[in-house]
Formats: structure tokens, C-alpha cells, sequence
């Protein structure tokens, strides 16, 4: 059966409502939270973009059985790989075991703010390779000293370990990207419902790890509203990724979507509150192989109704047709 999943967005919301969020996601039946790690939001009429960090402490605190996830933690510029891990273990430990890490190549967007410019997306994939080392023998208990290509350890240690340590993602967007998460990774994320990266993901080593997806919706009873939120807040979501991991902040995101339409918007993200328009939407990640899909609903005050419609309409739908 397929898992359907909360996305606390926290480009959104602030900080206090992402986590009355989550409880109330727990409440309603979802079966898995992700949680977007961000320093900017990609619009600034989002508005918002707290810690993950944080946020996750306090949610792991507030709930008692939906996991958490970061979807996606860029190991590898804003934060250094043992820094990840100290931050990782301490929130698995909070969680008691709910938790997991989910790591990406990241975006100008976030990791600009620390200087040094953005490399070349094969240097960025190196460097989460190597990130991703780092934080599975810090995680192992490792007291760690190490000089890679990237990335200098010295004299690292986790002092506070959980048992199970988190299981680690990484996202995926092309080949030698699901060729890592295939080697390295204990599961795959992507934000796209193509069949050719679960594919890629298993041919080097991914067969029977989980696989999770994740889409925006924008549910509301006025489907024109709906749709003029989603345009406003989330018309950069079809920009892909080559192109969004690049722009430096939300100045560039408006400009790159300046010609991007409601109608083009209303193509691509359910909005609405037609249940059979959110199941069709979700179905293709279904057939393309995701086992875990995560839902994002447009606009931060707008979860509450749409947590109140998931729970009695649209996850029921979806249970029944995937």
C-alpha cells in the first residue's frame, strides 16, 4: 500500500504553526511527515523560512507517531556533513526513532549565504558523496579524523547516539545522482513522477529500499482562489530542477516565472476540491514506482482545512484507488 505524507513547508509558515501542523497531520491519519530545510523561501510571497532544525525538535517533542524527515538537508556548504550528523542523531533520539535524514546536492538558493560561490552540479555531487560518508561513520560511532577532496574531520565524535541511527535519503534528479542514492543510501526522494529514476535508483542497488515522492496540491473550496494561490506562491515548482537549483534567491524565482500563467499552474497542481482530480494527480507516482508520497498544500493558512479535508475525504480516496 502505498503511504501518503505531510509536508511541513516551512517557506510558508512560521515556525509555532508548522508544528500545530504536524499534531494535527498526526490526528488526521497521514502516515509520514517531511520537513522542507531552507534559508529562503523561493517566493517571497511565501514569506517565510524558520530553522528545520528547530522545527523539528519541537514536532518531535508534539507528536508521538507520525515520522519526520528532512526533505531535503544540503549536507555539504550551509552546514558541514558532522555538523549534520550531531544534528541528525540528537532529533532520531528525540523522536525516538522517527526520524529520517534526508540529504541533497542543494540549491544557490539556501547555501549562498555562507560565500564561496556555487560549483558545477558535479562537484556538488561529489561533495554529497563525500558528506554522505562522513555522517554514516559518525553515525556508526566512529571517533572520525579524516582529510578528503572536500571536506576536513578532526577528531569527530557523536557522543549522544541513538540505537537505530537515522536511515539516510538521497535525492535524485539524473543518473549519477540515482547511481549514489543506489550505492550509498538507505532510501531515494525525488520530486518528479519519472519512472526512469526509480528505475536507475534500483539497477545500482536501490531494489526494496523504500522510495519517496512528493507533490504540491492546492486544496479550497473556491477553485479560482485555489488556483490564484498556487500561482502565486508555487509557480516555480515547474521550473525543474537543473534550472531552480541554480537561482539565487526570490528575486530571481519571480523573474524566471514572470510569464508563467494560472492556467499553466492549474495544469500541473490539483487545485480545488475535487477529490478525483487529487487522486488522479497522485496516481502517476503510484505507477512510477514511489511507495511514499508526500502532499504539500499550497499556502500557510490554508493546512487547516485542507488537514480537516484529508482526514475525511481525500485520504480515504487515496487509500482506496492506490
Amino acid at each position: 500500500m502505498v503511504r501518503i505524507g505531510y509536508t511541513m513547508m516551512t517557506e510558508q509558515s512560521g515556525p509555532r504553526d508548522l508544528v500545530d501542523h504536524v499534531v494535527a497531520a498526526e490526528r488526521a491519519g497521514f502516515d509520514f511527515s517531511v520537513t522542507s530545510d531552507h534559508y529562503f523561501p523561493w517566493l517571497a510571497s511565501q514569506g517565510h523560512a524558520p530553522y528545520a532544525w528547530s522545527v523539528l525538535g519541537a514536532a518531535a517533542q508534539a507528536t508521538t507517531r507520525i515520522p519526520l524527515m528532512t526533505y531535503v538537508t544540503c549536507p555539504t556548504t550551509r552546514y558541514h556533513p558532522a555538523v549534520v550528523a550531531q544534528k541528525a542523531a540528537t532529533v532520531q533520539l528525540l523522536s525516538e526513532g522517527r526520524f529520517r535524514l534526508g540529504l541533497g546536492s542543494g540549491e544557490n538558493l539556501n547555501e549562498h549565504v555562507v560565500g564561496g560561490g556555487w560549483p558545477a552540479a558535479s562537484v556538488r555531487l561529489e561533495k554529497l558523496e563525500e558528506a554522505v560518508a562522513i555522517i554514516r561513520a559518525l553515525f556508526g560511532g566512529e571517533e572520525l579524523t579524516r582529510r578528503g577532496r572536500h571536506f576536513d574531520v578532526r577528531g569527530a565524535r557523536l557522543w549522544d547516539l541513538p540505537d537505530i541511527p537515522p536511515p539516510i535519503g538521497v535525492a535524485v534528479s539524473g543518473d549519477r545522482s540515482c547511481a549514489l542514492a543506489g550505492r550509498e543510501a538507505d532510501l531515494v526522494i525525488a520530486v518528479q513522477p519519472a519512472a526512469e529514476l526509480i528505475e536507475a535508483f534500483d539497477r545500482y542497488g536501490g531494489t526494496g529500499k523504500p522510495r519517496v515522492g512528493q507533490l504540491p496540491v492546492s486544496y479550497g473550496t473556491d477553485h479560482g482562489a485555489a488556483v490564484a494561490r498556487a500561482h502565486d506562491q508555487f509557480r516555480w515548482f515547474g521550473g525543474g530542477w537543473k534550472v531552480n537549483s541554480e537561482l539565487p534567491g526570490p528575486a530571481s524565482f519571480a523573474g524566471a516565472t514572470a510569464s508563467v500563467t494560472p492556467r499553466d499552474v492549474a495544469a500541473s497542481i490539483p487545485c480545488g476540491d475535487d477529490v478525483d482530480a487529487f487522486v488522479e494527480a497522485v496516481r502517476p507516482y503510484a505507477a512510477a514506482g514511489f511507495d511514499e508520497i508526500a502532499l504539500i498544500q499550497v499556502g500557510g493558512d490554508q493546512q487547516e482545512p485542507f488537514i480537516r479535508w484529508a482526514e475525511t475525504t481525500l485520504l480515504p480516496a487515496l487509500r482506496d484507488a492506490l
